[in-house]
């Protein structure tokens, strides 16, 4: 089965690029609303499963004790810009645990984003760890260790005892088996590991809901959900679209990307849960994908449907403001 082609883009009147992918959704018991493409492949979640790798933060008693609210949650889940508010948040966080950058074992780099990176340019010498997209996840990575009195040192290997909790923790959530034979190595060095797109949905699914979650799991889930819809900036950052697509609608949408083309997103009050997979990796086609999955549960004709449409389906101008072609969704994912 070929992965349909679910987002255009044009230049002139002719189709330039054409992006295949896979998307699924699930109601809050698990049941398949829609879906196309090989939705069963298994895929690597990247950074889009952040809140499930969170989880031992909040479940350890760790974010308690240490006193962390929606912010310091939601960066825990994070793929940040790595700007000002950002670095010092997770530098923050370390302190709360007795601990500073020294103690990440994420890298350093360069903001991906264009103004943050200029910003970070005209003020440091260089990046540090705290600027890596993923030191909010690692800080709390370093917090529940401390607090569960893990070595801290070696905390991304994929035989330590956190990355085990994790590694048990999302087999418990996705049904599937993860082990050396579906492992990667992700860009912040922790284990990832490739799971069917239909099992990631249905693993969010279960974070949303609770269902057939222990009391103690499924608080911290929906806790973590929450925090980030409550904080969409320490999620992605100025502009970015996780944010924009939770500030679009607060309390209505929990969105997150992972690299290569993948998204995570839920609907709370509907109990939607959606896994999208742009075949080819491309970001922009990925965000057009989720944009425009997520618009199918909402009417036609109100303002969030058509924010949503907005957002799947738009127009790409040049460096001189002319109008050179769109990013379209296909009729194979919209409504």
């Amino acid at each position: 089965m070929n992965n349909p082609v679910l987002v255009e883009v044009t230049r002139g009147s002719l189709v330039e690029s054409r992006h295949r992918g896979m998307v699924v959704a699930l109601d809050a018991d698990g049941r398949v609303v829609f879906s196309a493409g090989e939705v069963e492949a298994p895929v690597f979640p990247r950074s889009a499963c952040k809140a499930m790798q969170a989880l031992p933060l909040v479940e350890s008693g760790a974010a308690d004790a240490y006193g962390f609210g929606d912010k310091e949650l939601a960066i825990a889940c994070a793929s940040h810009s790595g700007e000002d508010e950002h670095a010092a948040l997770a530098a923050s966080m370390l302190a709360r645990a007795g601990r500073d950058v020294t103690a990440l074992e994420c890298g350093a780099h360069w903001s991906f984003e264009q103004k943050p990176l200029i910003h970070q340019a005209r003020t440091l010498q260089a990046p540090s760890a705290l600027h890596n997209n993923c030191s909010g996840k690692h800080a709390g990575f370093v917090c529940a260790a401390c607090h569960s009195g893990m070595e801290v040192d070696g905390y991304v290997g994929y035989d330590h005892p956190l990355q085990g909790d994790i590694r048990g923790i999302m087999e418990g959530l996705t049904g599937a088996v993860l082990a050396h034979d579906n492992c990667g190595t992700d860009g912040c060095s922790i284990p990832t590991y490739a799971v069917p797109l239909n099992r990631l949905a249905d693993g969010f699914g279960k974070m949303l809901t609770g269902r057939g979650l222990e009391p103690l799991r499924a608080r911290a889930a929906r806790r973590l959900i929450d925090a980030c819809m409550a904080e969409p900036f320490y999620v992605a950052g100025t502009k970015r679209f996780c944010t924009r697509l939770m500030e679009l609608a607060p309390g209505e949408i929990f969105a997150k990307t992972g690299a290569e083309g993948v998204y995570c997103a839920l609907l709370p009050k509907k109990g939607i849960s959606i896994a999208v997979k742009c075949e080819d990796g491309a970001g922009r086609a990925a965000e057009s994908m989720v944009a425009a999955a997520l618009s199918r549960f909402f009417d036609t004709g109100s303002e969030i449907y058509g924010k949503l449409f907005l957002l799947a389906n738009h127009e790409m101008y040049n460096w001189n403001g002319l109008k050179v072609g769109e990013v379209r969704a296909t009729s194979a994912i919209l409504a």
